[in-house]
């Protein structure tokens, strides 16, 4: 996983176990079948068969067998393939394969309630909240509100209203929720941006009712 615009780092996870001199290995990178994404050429770099999208912006770490991707961005995702050839008599040989799946990761805003009319709130009748949140990536799961009052909070899901950034790839996301005017309790009314298994969940500030 990598956020976006930062540096990606793409294991060989090679160990060279026989100290084999970089000079008599050819170690290439490429991103599924066409794309060559970097190429040390027996201890030259060498950028004539790179797809023009990776020029200047890799790096090869030749002690630690990693690849860095400078600048990484949405359209970097993907299937990265590390290919390790040796000079053996003349003819080059395949010593080592790897693969790596690069994610990329973009931070969404703070999820923010905002109320959908103006005016005063009489107990009983209708209460419009929406909440939203922007510029992140992957997709979220889902969002999910939280009613606090007392000592109980009750969970309510929504359907989630997803867009795309056509250009950026970055998603924005809302959430509506219609409820009545609480009587007699403060309640206390919060959004929950729930991003994936390992990605955690975002709150909002509670509103108070």
């Amino acid at each position: 996983k990598s956020f976006l615009n930062h540096t990606a780092y793409l294991s060989c996870y090679f160990t060279n176990s026989q100290k084999t001199d970089i000079k008599d290995l050819r170690v290439f990178w490429q991103k599924g079948a066409v794309e060559v994404v970097h190429e040390v050429y027996y201890g030259q770099e060498k950028h004539e068969n790179l797809s023009p999208k990776y020029i200047n912006r890799t790096k090869m770490d030749m002690d630690k067998w990693t690849l860095q991707l400078l600048n990484a961005g949405i359209v970097d995702e993907g299937q990265y393939e590390c290919i390790i050839q040796h000079r053996d008599k003349g003819s080059p040989k395949v010593i080592h394969t790897s693969e790596c799946l690069l994610h990329i990761i973009a931070n969404y805003s703070q999820p923010e309630i905002a109320q959908l009319h103006t005016g005063e709130l009489k107990p009983n009748e209708y209460l419009n909240l929406s909440c939203s949140s922007s510029g992140g990536y992957p997709e979220p799961r889902q969002m999910i509100w939280l009613i606090s009052h007392e000592n109980t909070t009750n969970r309510f899901i929504r359907r989630m209203d997803v867009s795309q950034d056509a250009v950026t790839k970055l998603y924005n996301v809302t959430s509506n929720l219609n409820i009545t005017v609480p009587t007699n309790t403060l309640t206390n009314i919060s959004c929950l941006l729930h991003l994936g298994e390992q990605l955690g969940s975002l709150v909002s500030v509670p509103l108070g009712i």
